[in-house]
């Protein structure tokens, strides 16, 4: 007789599980604060490696419980996992194939589950190995005609053994880079051609994978999302990061500014990125070069009371309008009575590349009293409106950063000229 059935028989599993959920409630009964440095540091270490055995545990039980879904009905050990114990279906998938890949008996790669087991390596730091070994794996399956040299097992062996080496000193990140070069360790000779061929295969997939939706929300935001090769991304990263303004020093009065949060950051950067994009450079768009259209109304530019209209019928108010009048690639479509076209987009209302490095070479950062921006970053600004007469010239120029320059043409704030040229905006009461 099956003595895990027995009501009076208590499995080892299920005694494991009741002696952890004991442990932790009695160690909780005390409060953490109270222990010592050296005990706290002590149970952080052992804390990790005791959850990474739990986790080489579960993975265990999880490759061994496919009658568990099939005696529920289930399509699979996951499927059953997620609404059973609150999961997500996608981390419960991710569970199971990592189960399925270092644990049980068909385990596929045996030495990162010992390891885990032992508590020589954390979840993260496996499932980092084990896409590692996938992706080498899958290079030794060659389609005929194919120059390529197969991955022998022998050296999937060697690379798996490497890697776990490696854990013991290295995070999940820098272990998959040097995942990236384990064949040039383990198996030089035939480092190149493997490698060439790992490369292409992982291009393949990212330009199969690439993916761009764009979703209006309707209350003046959009959901951008996005799934690009790497190669992109770092490109777009680096542009981004060269419009991000890092303010290290106190402004004036001693005060540090509240740094902005990472993504808000960049989602800044991304914003002055695209008003920044030369419109010279896009493919042309239905027989001109690529511009973005405002429409406004000539009384409303002027008195800055209203709104403009993008192409597309996107509302924006009037002081962001006049805002992007400064911005070069925006073409600004002025009406009058009747809607007549008085001006589109006279061209000497943007400052020339000349102007703007003559006015970073008087002034080298944003002209905004203790902001810190490098002129480089910053976008040039018609001290008098260009829609009241301002004239693009250097007495008339001033260089903002990107949101100091959307202060400007905000009216819920003051601006304030120094003599010295300068500028310090104060939000109206």
């Amino acid at each position: 007789m099956d003595q895990s059935r027995t009501p009076s028989a208590v499995h080892p599993l299920l005694a494991c599980a009741a002696t952890v959920t004991e442990a932790v409630t009695e160690a909780r009964m005390r409060p953490v604060e109270l222990a010592g440095t050296e005990v706290k540091a002590r149970a952080l270490v052992d804390l990790t490696t005791a959850i990474g055995q739990l986790e080489a545990l579960r993975l265990e039980v999880i490759a061994a419980s496919g009658d568990v879904a099939h005696d529920a009905g289930a399509r699979s050990v996951a499927s059953w996992l997620a609404p059973t114990t609150r999961m997500e279906h996608r981390a419960a998938h991710r569970l199971e194939c990592l189960a399925t890949a270092i644990a049980g008996t068909g385990a596929t790669w045996p030495r990162v589950g010992a390891a885990l087991a032992a508590g020589e390596l954390t979840r993260e730091q496996a499932e980092t190995i084990v896409r590692t070994l996938d992706d080498l794996a899958d290079a030794a399956y060659t389609e005929a005609g194919n120059d390529g040299v197969a991955v022998e097992a022998e050296v999937l062996a060697r690379a798996e053994q490497h890697l776990v080496a490696e854990g013991a000193h290295f995070a999940p990140t820098a272990l998959r880079r040097l995942g990236e070069h384990v064949l040039e360790v383990v198996c030089p000779e035939t480092y190149d051609q493997t490698q060439r061929r790992l490369l292409e295969g992982a291009e393949a997939r990212a330009a199969a994978a690439t993916r761009l939706t764009l979703h209006r929300r309707g209350d003046g935001t959009a959901d951008l999302r996005a799934r690009i090769p790497e190669i992109y991304a770092t490109r777009l990263e680096t542009h981004l990061h060269a419009f991000t303004a890092p303010r290290t020093r106190p402004a004036e009065g001693g005060t540090v500014p509240r740094r902005r949060r990472g993504d808000k950051a960049l989602g800044e950067a991304f914003c002055a990125f695209l008003e920044r994009l030369d419109p010279t450079v896009l493919p042309d768009h239905g027989g001109s070069a690529t511009r973005v259209t405002v429409t406004i109304g000539l009384d409303t530019l002027l008195s800055g009371i209203g709104h403009a209209t993008l192409a597309d019928g996107t509302p924006v108010s009037a002081g962001h309008a006049r805002r992007l009048a400064c911005t070069a690639g925006i073409l600004p479509a002025v009406l009058g009575g009747d809607s007549q076209v008085l001006d589109l987009g006279r061209t000497r209302r943007l400052f020339s590349s000349a102007q703007h490095h003559a006015l970073a070479l008087a002034h080298p950062t944003c002209r905004t009293r203790g902001c810190t921006v490098p002129a480089a970053w910053c976008e040039a600004h018609h001290e008098t409106p260009w829609a009241r007469g301002g004239r693009t010239d250097l007495t008339d120029g001033r260089l903002l950063c990107f949101h100091h320059h959307q202060r400007a043409h905000d009216p819920a704030y003051r601006t304030t000229r120094h003599p010295d040229g300068s500028l310090r905006f104060h939000r109206r009461l």
